[in-house]
Formats: structure tokens, sequence, C-alpha cells
């Protein structure tokens, strides 16, 4: 499909103006100001976005796509994301991820289910393992798996300081991400060791000591869930001032929401390079429920109109910097020519009025 987007304002997410945006062959091919084609190109659809916003599309990289939960027994097993509702979300890339249960989910049924939703027009990438060390894997290695399986970019969610883990002490911790490390090297891939943190008493102490113990890179490092409790979130504070990966969850009420934890951060420090958030989509909510990916857009939107924030800094968060962490940029998570056809397009309020994905509509 050969698409033109007329009279668009771009945040790419640094604010860039009004333009044209000439998609072909599943990218961005031109970027002009407005009536800059001059009906030189062969175009199939002509869409007059005036009094719209383009941003790069969502990169959602903590999502269960088959599912999570089982932790309170049997019947507390959460279904499938379906693909409409990550469309819907405007969400154009994600990782999924096996959460708990390593024993009833497997990494083949995750592999599967990824490429279905990459067949609906989803990116799609994929982490090795589950809470527990040792992890579960494709080949027997992580290493392995992030050689030879095309969609292993990294291990996780490994869980630390919470009573669901694997209890793992530092040794082993390190065996893991050494092998993550050299696969992703190996591989050219990120290489990311993503890491459930829980409500436990150490908090971050283990990514702490692993940095103190071994020469393997600080950007592996990617602790999720940050914001789940105070006491948590200020030694994250501290992790994001000392130049390390935070990864917030949206949705959250129980702990710092997001809006208000981005309005915290971007005081103590304005660059929110290393800052993103994801959605744990399909994970499970205690007591019941569960996890909406609607609710990433949903906190990025309150974080602009409740906080205040400008947009370029918000959208960022779910975008370039996922990008960046996960060794996608500049395919994903800007708008410029040559990257990916991704984009989520708003009116002026911020509510979402299309999504294109590899440039197909959504």
């Amino acid at each position: 499909m050969i698409t033109l987007l007329k009279n668009i304002e771009c945040y790419a997410p640094e604010y860039i103006g009004k333009k044209d945006l000439f998609i072909a062959c599943h990218k961005i091919c031109k970027i002009t100001s407005p009536g800059g084609l001059a009906n030189q190109e062969p175009i199939a659809d002509v869409i007059n976005c005036e009094g719209l916003i383009a941003f790069p599309g969502l990169i959602d990289q903590h999502v269960h796509i088959i599912g999570g939960g089982g932790e309170e027994g049997f019947a507390s097993r959460i279904p499938e994301i379906r693909f409409e509702e990550i469309a819907a979300a405007g969400v154009t890339t994600l990782c999924g991820l096996l959460g708990a249960d390593g024993c009833t989910r497997t990494l083949e049924t995750l592999y599967a289910k990824a490429k279905a939703l990459e067949l609906n027009g989803i990116t799609t990438y994929l982490y090795a393992g589950s809470y527990e060390i040792p992890a579960v894997t494709f080949t027997g290695s992580i290493m392995r798996d992030l050689i030879l399986i095309d969609k292993v970019i990294g291990a996780g969610e490994i869980a630390i300081s919470d009573h669901r883990s694997s209890q793992p002490d530092t040794g082993e911790l390190l065996k893991l991400a050494a092998q993550v490390h050299l696969g992703g090297l190996l591989a050219g891939k990120a290489g990311v060791l993503h890491l459930h943190v829980g409500d436990g008493k150490e908090g971050l102490a283990p990514v702490l000591k692993m940095e103190d113990h071994s020469d393997l890179p600080k950007e592996m490092f990617v602790p999720t869930h940050v914001n789940r409790n105070p006491r948590l979130f200020r030694q994250a504070m501290d992790y994001y001032k000392a130049g390390g990966n935070i990864d917030l969850t949206a949705g959250e009420s129980n702990g710092i929401p997001v809006p208000k934890a981005i309005r915290m951060l971007a005081e103590q420090n304005p660059d929110l390079s290393t800052v993103t958030v994801s959605s744990d989509a399909n994970g499970s909510i205690p007591q019941g429920g569960t996890v909406k990916i609607q609710v990433l857009y949903q906190d990025l939107r309150d974080c602009i109109l409740e906080e205040g924030l400008k947009p370029e800094t918000v959208i960022r968060l779910a975008t370039v910097n996922v990008a960046k962490i996960l060794h996608l940029y500049p395919q994903k998570g800007v708008i410029r020519e040559g990257s990916d056809a991704d984009l989520l397009i708003t009116d002026h309020d911020y509510r979402i009025r299309m999504v294109f994905a590899m440039g197909k509509r959504l």
C-alpha cells in the first residue's frame, strides 16, 4: 500500500511541525512540507490529516501475549491477548514474555502467538525465560536462544526480590546475565536482562550487586515494576540518577501512578532517556482482574493532560527510549525517512484516531 498522509503535525518524537508523510513498502519514504510531493509519486491512498497529530507507534516491552496469572489457582489463568486490543491501544511493536508460570505456559506457544500477531501487522519480539532460574529456554541455553531463535532479544521476566522468585543469589544471576550478554553480541541483538522486581525486602539490591561484581554493561539491565511501592520507587529514582534503566508499569494504583512518577523523575533529571513505560498487559491483578494494554497510552495521555508534561517528553517513554534499549532504533521508535511506518495518530485532545503498523492501517 502506498499512502500519503497530508497536513499532519508530527512529533518524531521531537516536534517537527506540519508535514506530509509518504509511506510505501512498509517504510516512511519521504517527509516533506505540506504539498512538497507535488503529485510526483504514484499514490493509492491520500488521507487529509488536518487537525491531527502523528507520533511514532508505541513499543510495549512487557506483554503477556499468551496470558499470565495462575498464582491463585487454575481458575485465575488470564487469556491470550487479542490483536484488536493491541491495535486499538496504539501499540505497533511489542515484546512477549512468560511470567510466574513457566510450566503450563511454554515458549513454543509464546513463539506461535508472536508469529500470529506478526501476520496481522504487529512487530513482535520475545524474551526467553520466566520468573525462575535456571531459565526455561527453547534450545537448552539462553545464549543459544539469542543466537538461533530470530525473535528472542533477551531474557525475562526473571524475578528478583519476590516471594514467587526462585530466590537466586548474585552468582546465579550473573551467570544468566553473562549468557544473555554474549548471546546478544554474537547475534547482533540487544541482549537485555528484563528483571521483574517484586515487593521483597531487597528491592533493587540484586541489580546493584550484579553491577558491583561484574564488568557487564549497565545498559543491559532493565528492572521493571519499579513504581509498585514508594520504597522501591525511591531506590529506582537513585538508580535512574546513576544512569540506570528503569521501566515503570502503567495502570499502577497501589504504588506510584505513572503520571506522578514521571513528573517526579523529570524534576530530578529532565533527560528521561533511560526511563520507559510498559503495560504488563494480560498479566494478573491480585484478587482477580486483568491488566489491559490500553493502560499504557492512557497513562501517557494523563502525563500530558494532568501533569502538564510536553508531548515530546512523554511519547519518548514508549517509543524511542524503548527502541534504543532493545536495539531497534532507528528502525523503530521514530518518525524519519527510512524508518518503519509505525504511526499513532491522535486528535488535539490526544484521543487515538488512526494506527499504522508497517505501513498498514490497522
